[in-house]
């Protein structure tokens, strides 16, 4: 299990999707929850940065992620077998100016469709965040960002997690771009005043009404 937590946990730093002691992920076997460690670096675990603990709050909470309490929630409230919580910047900044995140690229379109954007009045570790979050990842919802603080995927390993945080922020990446290209087709030439063009479409020619005013 170490191993794919490290696999994992390296991608996600090298894609700049957290930094560097940023995130948590985690996985459910049965009535056990196997998250990491609470300021673990994601692209450096080691042995003891994965802490057991149950469903129900218990003594090894004090060791693991912040985030304890939401990962409880939604392994409660949805199907998901394994949460990966990141911090990705783009998706983070569309998160402060958006409701919702909707896709632009195809691929985002088909792998999620959309993420609701989680407003809370406290992001992390939040008892908020917890208690609203398992409602916006039900059925083909799979991941959805907390205002100002990051996303959180699910998937059936960590892996699928990891796929669709990755996709979301390269759909924002594709939202920035559009928004700060204007979206608007470059302009017009304009033309000089001598150059300007005729009224009549080329190829039709002006009517001789002179013959019709003959008597």
């Amino acid at each position: 299990m170490l191993a794919e937590f490290q696999r994992i946990g390296k991608l996600l730093f090298q894609e700049r999707l957290v930094d560097s002691h940023g995130g948590n992920m985690s996985v459910r076997q049965g009535d056990k929850i196997y998250i990491t460690r609470r300021d673990s670096m994601l692209g450096d675990l080691k042995e003891g940065d994965i802490i057991e603990v149950g469903l129900e709050p218990g003594e090894a909470d004090k060791n693991a992620s912040r985030e304890i309490t939401t990962h409880r929630a939604i392994y409660r409230e949805t199907q998901a077998g394994a949460i990966v919580h990141a911090h990705p910047a783009n998706a983070i900044a569309v998160s402060i100016t958006d409701n919702k995140i909707v896709p632009q690229d195809a691929e985002g379109l088909y792998l999620y469709r959309s993420a609701a954007i989680v407003r809370v009045h406290q992001a992390v570790g939040s008892d908020e965040a917890a208690r609203l979050l398992p409602s916006f990842l039900q059925g083909s919802s799979v991941v959805a960002v907390v205002k100002s603080h990051g996303s959180f995927a699910i998937g059936k390993t960590l892996e699928e997690a990891y796929k669709y945080t990755s996709s979301l922020e390269n759909s924002c990446r594709v939202l920035i771009a559009i928004r700060s290209s204007g979206n608007a087709r470059p302009p017009a030439p304009k033309e000089k005043p001598h150059e300007r063009r005729s009224a009549i479409p080329p190829g039709i020619g002006v009517m001789d009404r002179s013959r019709y005013n003959r008597r």
